[in-house]
């Protein structure tokens, strides 16, 4: 059995890699993402080309084998059961649930998994509307702009949010702006680096580019 270390470093690889559009994953970000020095990732590289579940190219980026990437895809399908079993059934906020199932994934066994997702509905996303991974490892593809980059004037629902630090879900929940609402955009300044947000039954507000970027939309 994988450690949670190991673990912890598949998954992260698996995030950068989709978030590169299936391109290599950047050891100086998963250094970052995970809080260690660069070196602790090249010395975790080599012990997982060795286990044959990543392949490392020095100096250019790791790229998960397919049984690498079906042993991260499974860690994040407990990692985001997890976290929608903790709002929907537990009843905790979803600016508090990351820090909890981070640690819940590496002990919950298969079966409680299973049991889990048939209470809850067989669900397709988490509480931020990250896609959860299928039982055999498969990651849905999903086809989603940012309040960056969306069309404006459109009526868009917010579909997932991708920064999942509490602060950031809070402002996010007290301007309306959680998962399944509704909202336009207004405007957007190049000049100021701002987009005008208008929620339905909300009050407008301004997010600055790098915030627009961590919210994602779909057309009505």
């Amino acid at each position: 059995m994988p450690t949670s270390t190991v673990e912890d470093y598949l998954k992260r690889i698996l995030l950068e890699q989709d978030r590169n559009n299936g391109g290599l994953a950047s050891p100086g970000r998963i250094a970052g993402a995970l809080g260690v020095a660069a070196g602790t990732v090249t010395a975790m590289m080599k012990t997982l080309t060795d286990s044959g579940l990543v392949t490392y190219e020095p100096y250019a980026g790791v790229r998960l084998t397919p049984a690498g990437r079906k042993l991260a895809a499974h860690v994040l399908r407990r990692h985001r059961l997890v976290e929608l079993f903790l709002v929907r059934t537990m009843g905790m906020d979803w600016s508090e649930v990351h820090r909890e199932a981070e640690v819940l994934e590496h002990v919950i066994s298969d079966r409680l998994l299973e049991r889990m997702d048939e209470i809850l509905g067989r669900p397709s996303v988490d509480p931020h509307g990250d896609p959860i991974p299928t039982p055999a490892g498969q990651v849905p593809d999903v086809c989603q702009e940012s309040l960056r980059t969306c069309a404006l004037g459109e009526r868009l629902r917010v579909a997932r949010v991708t920064d999942q630090r509490a602060e950031f879900l809070q402002l996010l929940e007290r301007h309306g702006l959680k998962p399944g609402r509704w909202l336009r955009i207004l405007s957007r300044d190049e000049l100021t680096e701002t987009v005008e947000v208008q929620p339905d039954e909300a009050v407008s507000l301004q997010l600055g580019f790098r915030a627009a970027e961590r919210v994602l939309v779909e057309p009505a």
